[in-house]
């Protein structure tokens, strides 16, 4: 099988039928912010029920245009160093491959690329291996963008072929929604699976950074899929935002990630939405996020429940470790300022608080050098 682009609300209506009102209301939403799905996705929504969450993920929502929020919430053009490149922590690259997905997810935090002429992403990467072969503190590599599996196999191989014959490069990363999107993307393409299998060395590994936001993506087929990347040497990991309407119900989560345990998919990191245009509709209160969370883990083995709940802020990824009547703790998982990392912060407890910023910022004289208290 495989599954026909839909790229138009036109399109989607040839495919599902929509009412009058609600296409005029779709084709608004799709004039500042694009619609990319496909057959096998669309076929997985329940179109009779209004608030399926797989519609919710892909199908576009006059609440989008709700003013607010920035187009770049993590400030990643003050780590962009080059074009297509990003390095903000030490062990870390990032290459930005592509601006295509297999689909565009309506809360994503880089939707700029979508929606501007300015590209950020290159597609000669010569100059970016070249960087990272000049900085020996690089460990690993993320490709991402856009999906770099929406790239053809020959150029991905190029790609992986010059970052392994970099030897302080121990991991390559793959940040993809296919085998979410179209799984048919890994099973149609032995080519793909022999790359990599080839770069994917046990010394070495590559990682696939999948996106199942709800358990209904994980389908047979897309699970099928996932085995493929296991036995071609590829380790599976998962991430997610909490997202309202979607996931934000503690037994959606834990079917997600008991699902994704039993597939051999580690979850890896659960997130905070970012606050991107036109992404209010799919923020929870950070508090809620993390009671959701522990009530999710409650009912899930220690493999189920090894994400970190964190928040890709400017400063760094900071990682939400729990909560009191007054207070919330955090730390930074990782920092922009090496310093910062493993730094302990305590903040008074907001329960309509979205983002870190929007905790109160005053520096007490409570141990300055180790904890915070704000």
């Amino acid at each position: 099988m495989i599954p026909k682009y839909v790229t138009s609300v036109s399109e989607l209506d040839n495919l599902v039928g929509l009412a009058p009102k609600e296409r005029e209301k779709l084709e608004t939403v799709t004039d500042l912010f694009p619609f990319r799905s496909n057959e096998y996705y669309l076929s997985l929504i329940d179109w009779k029920d209004g608030h399926d969450p797989l519609r919710r993920i892909v199908v576009p929502d006059s609440q989008e245009l709700r003013k607010g929020g920035s187009s770049d919430p993590s400030c990643e053009k003050d780590f962009t160093r080059q074009p297509g490149l990003q390095h903000k922590y030490d062990q870390t690259g990032l290459l930005l491959l592509t601006d295509v997905c297999g689909g565009i997810c309506r809360f994503c935090f880089r939707k700029r690329l979508f929606m501007t002429c300015e590209r950020e992403t290159v597609k000669d990467v010569s100059a970016n291996i070249e960087y990272i072969r000049e900085h020996p503190e690089i460990t690993n590599v993320l490709l991402t963008g856009g999906d770099p599996l929406t790239l053809e196999t020959r150029r991905l191989e190029k790609i992986l072929r010059e970052l392994r014959e970099i030897p302080h490069v121990g991991i390559i990363r793959i940040g993809s929604k296919m085998l979410a999107y179209n799984p048919y993307r890994i099973l149609n393409d032995p080519d793909l699976r022999y790359v990599l299998s080839r770069y994917s060395t046990p010394e070495k590994r590559i990682y696939l950074m999948a996106h199942f936001n709800h358990p209904r993506e994980l389908t047979d087929v897309s699970i099928r899929a996932a085995e493929a990347l296991q036995k071609a040497g590829v380790v599976v990991v998962n991430q997610t935002p909490i997202l309202s309407g979607i996931n934000d119900n503690p037994e959606i989560l834990t079917t997600l990630f008991r699902s994704l345990s039993f597939a051999g998919i580690s979850p890896y990191y659960v997130f905070q939405c970012r606050p991107t245009t036109g992404n209010s509709l799919f923020q929870v209160p950070l508090e809620e996020s993390y009671e959701i969370l522990q009530k999710s883990w409650q009912a899930c083995s220690g493999l189920a429940k090894r994400a970190r709940f964190v928040m890709s802020h400017a400063t760094g990824k900071i990682e939400i470790v729990g909560r009191s009547a007054e207070h919330v703790f955090m730390r930074y998982h990782q920092a922009a300022e090496k310093a910062d990392i493993g730094k302990f912060m305590v903040f008074r407890s907001n329960p309509i608080a979205r983002w870190f910023d929007d905790y109160t910022h005053i520096l007490t004289d409570f141990e300055p050098k180790k904890v915070w208290l704000f």
